[in-house]
């Protein structure tokens, strides 16, 4: 297992939900995603869990896609991964941030 951390500063608070949501399933190829508010003074701490070792600058790229697409702030997010591939962990993420924003569709928890 190996454990990242990540933050990506300059984010803007989501102001339409205030409540933890968690997105996703732990299982092969796949992953299941915490998000939570939390004083970061903006930024976006995101926390991974993983049984595939040595993608740390893959999971940087990624996570760096999905904070320029929501430009987030004062939230923490933790992953689990069980070797998702990158689209399906960018797909996972604008889930549960949809979801975490107020904007989620059908199965919204």
């Amino acid at each position: 297992m190996e454990k990242l951390l990540f933050e990506f500063a300059g984010g803007m608070p989501l102001a339409a939900r205030n409540q933890p949501v968690i997105s996703g399933v732990l299982g092969s190829g796949n992953l299941e995603v915490l998000i939570e508010p939390a004083d970061l003074g903006g930024a976006c701490q995101i926390e991974v869990e993983t049984a595939a070792v040595g993608f740390g600058r893959i999971w940087e790229a990624v996570l760096g896609d999905v904070f320029e697409r929501w430009k987030i702030g004062n939230i923490r997010m933790s992953i689990n991964d069980a070797g998702a591939t990158p689209a399906v962990v960018a797909l996972r993420l604008d889930q549960a941030l949809k979801i975490y924003s107020g904007r989620g569709g059908a199965g919204e928890r």
